[in-house]
């Protein structure tokens, strides 16, 4: 049995990643198409311990960056073979909020840590676990700091300086660039609703059975 794609999105801090995840999982699953949503750091009882460790506990203010990395190396490490690869055994397309293009971008670029030891942290926690294709959602840092205001619990990640955020952009833009067959880049500062087309067309042009099903489905 051929299996169901790999998807990921990814973007910085408040650029409509989730909001897409959940777009995109609906509409497969109202097409007949099993989903399953991940998401990182998290996605399993030791992963959500290890995500409440990075963002919220009161005494990770003076995590080292090779900490913050080895961290989420684990999550992601326990995520693929607790509940993804396994999805993807059992014929389950499996749609992830974050993988390892996250800590290319934020440790390897933003971070500015060794990008070959990232590189190799990232092949040991994942293995031959890589996804199908990957969107990511490309907005500035200003319209994400906007996004992020009001009465909400702020991550440690969601804290950092607005030059932060600069590297994180222009290192997915260059992940995008140079990975181009797997990695889309869309323009997230758009409405909502035109992303979710723009997305589906290339799934669908990608992955011509699920057109297939959505045509059965009119």
């Amino acid at each position: 049995m051929q299996r169901l794609p790999f998807i990921t999105f990814e973007g910085s801090e408040g650029c409509g990643k989730s909001t897409q995840v959940k777009k995109l999982a609906t509409r497969l699953q109202q097409m007949g198409v099993p989903c399953l949503i991940t998401r990182e750091p998290g996605g399993t009882p030791i992963g959500e311990t290890i995500r409440e460790l990075l963002q919220f506990a009161p005494h990770n203010s003076g995590m080292t960056p090779e900490t913050e990395l080895l961290l989420f190396e684990a999550s992601r490490s326990q995520l693929v073979r607790e509940t993804i690869k396994p999805a993807l055994e059992r014929g389950v397309c499996v749609i992830a909020d974050r993988f390892f293009d996250s800590t290319t971008v934020y440790q390897g670029a933003a971070r500015r840590l060794d990008r070959q030891i990232v590189q190799r942290l990232n092949t040991f926690a994942v293995g031959d676990c890589v996804p199908d294709i990957t969107f990511v959602l490309d907005i500035d840092a200003g319209t994400a700091r906007s996004r992020m205001q009001g009465p909400r619990r702020t991550d440690r990640m969601e804290r950092q300086p607005a030059e932060f955020y600069e590297r994180v952009r222009e290192a997915y833009r260059e992940l995008a660039a140079r990975e181009s067959n797997r990695v889309v880049l869309l323009d997230g500062s758009r409405d909502a609703d035109g992303i979710e087309k723009e997305i589906w067309e290339t799934v669908s042009s990608r992955f011509p059975r699920f057109a297939s099903k959505a045509k059965s489905k009119i």
